[in-house]
């Protein structure tokens, strides 16, 4: 059983750094075994710098995938992330861009295909959010930032992808429970976060026939760098006790969302699209 992690009071600026994490975060579980059910494959990860992505990031490279890792700024973070892919014995490209400029997505996809050869896995995992408790006071200019950050670029990257992706590949979209909760301080988040699912059911519709698969997951809350920067950033005692108001009474550790994207990326999941995962500590949310 995993332990609740006692989390408290504190804020940092955005896009956050794990470095500054109190407790830190864990990324994958002592003991996890891999079994070679990702060995060969390529896969291209955004917002792998950190937190969930990172974990992805090292259950795919321990499967036996080559990874590349898209990020805004967080250079640290992101050879930290490399040091652990290469730590088992894959290959680790970093690309460091804005997904929000549909230009820097097509020329990622380029170096990745360019590095490695190909294409098998897409996770479109970046995101961000702000704290605003009355819509009225939600300036026009962050509603436009979180769509373009969330939405837009999961569209510019996902369509730069298809053309390289095909029989048993996969495609895996980040959402969240806010999607189905609707918490009224993350209007513009939790939209976008609802946009991910209809996105992902859309897009397996269209694509299923070329054996591509298109899922998502909507984590519950999960002790990554952006909840000090966000929640944190906007009231620190946000942060204390997070997660405490989930059946489990807590928050979960990315070392266990990795799992989720395995799942997801590999063949376990053959017969499996258009649908959504809820790692969310026992949140009912029937969807």
């Amino acid at each position: 059983m995993v332990k609740k992690t006692e989390i408290h009071a504190q804020q940092q600026s955005l896009p956050g750094k794990e470095g500054l994490m109190q407790p830190p975060a864990e990324f994958i579980r002592p003991g996890y075994r891999g079994s070679g059910k990702l060995e060969g494959k390529i896969a291209l990860i955004t917002g792998a710098d950190s937190g969930i992505g990172r974990s992805a990031a090292i259950h795919f490279a321990r499967e036996g995938a080559d990874v590349a890792v898209m990020y805004l700024s967080e250079d640290e973070d992101a050879k930290e992330t490399q040091r652990l892919v290469e730590a088992e014995g894959r290959r680790c490209l970093l690309i460091a861009g804005d997904i929000r400029d549909a230009a820097f997505c097509r020329s990622a996809l380029a170096q990745v295909v360019d590095t490695f050869g190909g294409l098998n896995i897409l996770v479109n995992n970046a995101g961000t959010q702000q704290v605003c408790t009355d819509l009225t006071d939600l300036d026009d200019s962050q509603w436009e930032r979180t769509f373009a950050t969330n939405i837009h670029g999961m569209f510019y990257l996902t369509k730069a992808a298809l053309p390289y992706l095909g029989e048993d590949d996969s495609i895996i979209n980040t959402a969240s429970v806010n999607a189905y909760i609707g918490p009224d301080f993350l209007i513009d988040y939790t939209a976008t976060k609802g946009a991910i699912v209809s996105f992902t059911r859309a897009l397996s519709n269209q694509v299923v026939a070329r054996g591509i698969r298109v899922n998502t997951v909507a984590p519950g809350p999960v002790w990554t760098p952006l909840q000090p920067a966000t929640l944190g950033a906007h009231d620190p005692q946000m942060l204390e006790d997070f997660g405490s108001d989930t059946p489990m009474g807590r928050a979960a550790q990315p070392s266990e969302l990795g799992p989720c994207y395995v799942f997801l990326a590999s063949l376990d999941s053959s017969f499996i699209s258009g649908q959504t995962l809820h790692p969310n500590g026992g949140m009912i949310v029937n969807g």
